[in-house]
């Protein structure tokens, strides 16, 4: 799942080689926390918000095939 979160942000950003992705791991839950060059926040939310709910889109999706709530969290 992280390759696939990096696939996405990598191309969108100034700064890709800054790019990076925690993931924390609880009983119910997976959590990626996704942290990059503070130049691209504009790029990676987007206007209203519209590319980063497009990312989780495709985030979830893909992984509602596991038993557990995957979270993105955009930091």
């Amino acid at each position: 799942m992280k390759g696939l979160i990096e696939t996405i942000v990598k191309p969108l950003v100034d700064h890709p080689e800054e790019v990076r992705i925690e993931e924390k791991m609880s009983e119910q839950s997976i959590t990626y926390q996704l942290y990059f060059h503070q130049e691209d926040v504009g790029k990676v939310i987007g206007k209203q918000g519209k590319v980063a709910k497009a990312i989780r889109t495709v985030v979830y999706a893909a992984a509602s095939n596991q038993n557990k709530r995957i979270y993105l969290e955009i930091m």
